[in-house]
């Protein structure tokens, strides 16, 4: 393997995803770890997780992707502990002058006040009102969240709003706010995605290394089906060579534990996140790079990513069409064909405040 100038020994990264914290792209200069120059071997510690805080001037992010369903996402947090290595989500952390590697899964940016400012936004006249998606970028229920109760926060306001919300998420921390989702769920404002990349434990320890297992993702969503919630289960992502064979069980144990839909999207490798997994491969599964890289080349014009629109998460050729005809398949087969409910933005109001005159009607 080759190690990057920041390649962090495995001792120090037990429980990581990432193997190196190299400089993100902005960064002038790199940093480059050196020995101090003293002839004393030091044991280096573990890494552990900072937080620091951020106070944003504004919550709701609005999008123009034309291959995505909604237009406005919330994020109560940068950076994701889940530390899973094929995060596309890793780039941004080099808009923060921090690696996308180890800094994106060690050093997080919580957002206390997220849940002021989202109300603040909400009441302005301005205003519009459709579904704001919320885990499309780092995971809301990571585990910073137990501690932190920021996206409960959250959730209690857009509750208030009667304001609809599509989550997504691989935490099982969600059933802590299942007594807020199944009072929105009775009113159609709610609908959850769990992902399952795949049912192999130790597969998923390696590549979503502090995400819980399948069975216990499976368990939420069974006790998010049984109060009421919508759920879907999402493949996301397939990787090629490594998950691809397990689309029709995943699927099935998903309908079994009561999901009532399905989506899938392909490995996405976009800027930094491309060396970080080829390395990653280059330690836990060297025997299969190959064929996981020739596929992943071949769904992207002989490139490993191609951020076209339309093109970014499924891919085209021969073998992203196989993936996509056993998916439509096995979704048919199993009942998960249909899509779930569209949300209601007919009950969105803006709840009175203390001090504020009532209205005569």
């Amino acid at each position: 393997m080759t190690q990057s100038d920041r390649y962090v020994p495995p001792e120090q990264r037990r429980g990581r995803g990432a193997l190196s914290r190299d400089t993100g792209r902005f960064e002038r200069h790199r940093r480059v770890d050196v020995a101090d120059g003293w002839d004393i071997e030091e044991e280096m510690p573990a890494l552990r997780t900072e937080v620091t805080e951020e106070r944003p001037r504004s919550l709701i992010n609005y999008v123009s992707s034309p291959d995505l369903s909604f237009d406005r996402t919330i994020n109560p947090y940068r950076g994701c502990e889940h530390g899973c290595i094929y995060c596309f989500a890793r780039p941004t952390h080099a808009w923060l002058g921090l690696s996308p590697g180890l800094d994106f899964e060690t050093r997080l940016v919580a957002r206390p006040d997220a849940a002021d400012v989202l109300e603040r936004e909400l009441r302005a006249r301005r205003y519009q009102i459709a579904p704001v998606a919320i885990g499309t970028n780092t995971d809301p229920y990571q585990p910073i969240e137990r501690d932190r109760q920021i996206m409960r926060a959250c959730l209690e306001v857009l509750r208030a709003f009667r304001h609809p919300v599509m989550i997504a998420t691989k935490g099982t921390l969600i059933e802590r706010d299942i007594d807020i989702l199944s009072d929105m769920a009775a009113q159609n404002l709610v609908r959850v995605g769990i992902t399952i990349t795949t049912l192999d434990a130790e597969l998923n320890r390696r590549m979503e290394p502090r995400v819980p297992s399948p069975t216990r993702r499976l368990a939420t969503i069974r006790r998010l089906t049984d109060a009421g919630i919508p759920v879907r289960v999402m493949l996301s992502p397939v990787v090629p060579g490594l998950t691809d064979s397990e689309i029709e069980p995943i699927l099935s144990a998903a309908r079994d534990a009561g999901a009532r839909a399905a989506t899938w999207a392909m490995l996405r490798l976009p800027l930094e996140v491309a060396p970080l997994w080829e390395a990653w491969l280059d330690e836990h599964y060297p025997d299969r790079k190959s064929r996981v890289m020739s596929k992943l080349r071949e769904m992207h014009g002989g490139k490993v990513y191609d951020a076209q629109f339309f093109k970014r998460v499924r891919g085209e050729g021969a073998y992203a069409a196989l993936i996509a005809q056993r998916f439509t398949k096995a979704r048919r087969r199993l009942g998960l064909d249909g899509d779930l409910q569209p949300l209601d933005c007919g009950l969105f109001q803006r709840p009175p405040r203390a001090g504020d005159q009532l209205s005569l009607f």
